[in-house]
């Protein structure tokens, strides 16, 4: 999986395009020095393919490179199939994928003018591992790949006494183990954040702009004072999905008659599946594994896959009449 640069782009303030200079360094932890975007965080690079601008082109836009407020211009290389965490060489330089997509809050002159914008879908953010310079024709390839086909997911454990490093988050890391067991996920980010509501929801919003698939919270669904991680939920989704709450309720309780007094909940931020699991170890993972064999096609489906699985196809009504699912 190999390529290379096309242009290298830069600008000097935010809120406008970037245009095309001969060469940038990149620095380690900062992004493009000079940039207007560099600095901390995690979105210090900005990529995109050159393919999906000549797709803008094409309707008649005149596009300079930059024009998307990218830093790098992609040419015959597979960005497009690549998750967060995998790790890009360019020249010298090293960068770690941290987000794919960007959420626009204002609509740009590309959108204004085509009615489409492609940097939501299509552009990929890194943080800067390595730096060096680059230049048009400077060659770029993988070092360590996580195919997008997987599942991206995150881990969010919310606990007080976690938080404050009195006691070691162990559902956290179990729930991770069974994501990658049973669903073959990339877990792409864990964390630990204590039972306040809006430090909750900062991280939530936060993941699900990343491009994250799935979300899983860990903790904070009792009937406790602090536990608040449901209602931190419901007040960033923007539609719930009750069933899967339901089914891990109702999965536990087979267990234990205690798991009737989960408040947890579920529901989709864009195109992320957030779900709240209980905060201990066992419950965590028995939560999980009542989801296992859904999970899946509600990805799909946030993908943008909407087609019915072949198991629900020619499904059969009562009266042994068969019905077809429609396409």
């Amino acid at each position: 999986m190999s390529g290379e640069i096309a242009f290298v782009c830069v600008s000097d303030r935010t809120g406008i395009p970037k245009h095309a200079v001969d060469r940038v360094e990149l620095r380690a932890g900062h992004g493009v020095v000079g940039d207007a975007h560099a600095g901390g965080g995690h979105r210090q690079v900005s990529l995109l393919d050159e393919r999906d601008i000549e797709t803008m082109r094409a309707r008649g836009l005149t596009l300079a490179p930059g024009a998307f407020g990218e830093n790098l211009v992609t040419r015959g290389f597979p960005l497009d199939d690549l998750g967060i965490g995998s790790v890009l060489t360019v020249g010298a330089a090293a960068l770690e994928v941290t987000q794919i997509g960007k959420v626009c809050h204002t609509r740009c002159a590309i959108y204004v003018a085509s009615g489409d914008c492609i940097m939501p879908r299509a552009g990929v953010f890194a943080r800067v591992l390595e730096g060096g310079d680059v230049a048009a024709g400077t060659p770029l390839a993988v070092s360590a790949a996580v195919p997008r086909a997987v599942v991206q997911a995150a881990v969010l454990t919310v606990s007080d006494r976690c938080a404050a490093g009195a006691t070691a988050d162990t559902a956290g890391p179990a729930t991770v183990a069974a994501l990658a067991d049973r669903l073959g996920a990339h877990v792409a980010w864990t964390g630990i954040v204590a039972d306040e509501a809006e430090a909750i929801q900062a991280d939530l919003r936060q993941l699900a702009d990343r491009g994250l698939d799935l979300v899983l919270t860990v903790g904070g669904t009792g009937l406790a004072a602090r536990d608040v991680t449901p209602e931190a939920t419901r007040a960033v989704v923007d539609r719930e999905v009750p069933g899967l709450a339901e089914a891990m309720r109702a999965a536990s309780a087979r267990i234990t008659p205690n798991a009737w007094l989960s408040r947890a909940v579920a529901g989709v931020r864009r195109s992320t599946l957030i779900v709240n699991l209980p905060g201990s170890r066992r419950a965590a993972v028995e939560n999980l594994e009542a989801l296992v064999p859904v999970l899946p096609h509600a990805v799909r489906m946030l993908r943008g896959d909407t087609a019915h699985p072949e198991a629900d196809r020619g499904r059969e009504r009562g009266d042994g009449e068969a019905v077809e699912a429609c396409p």
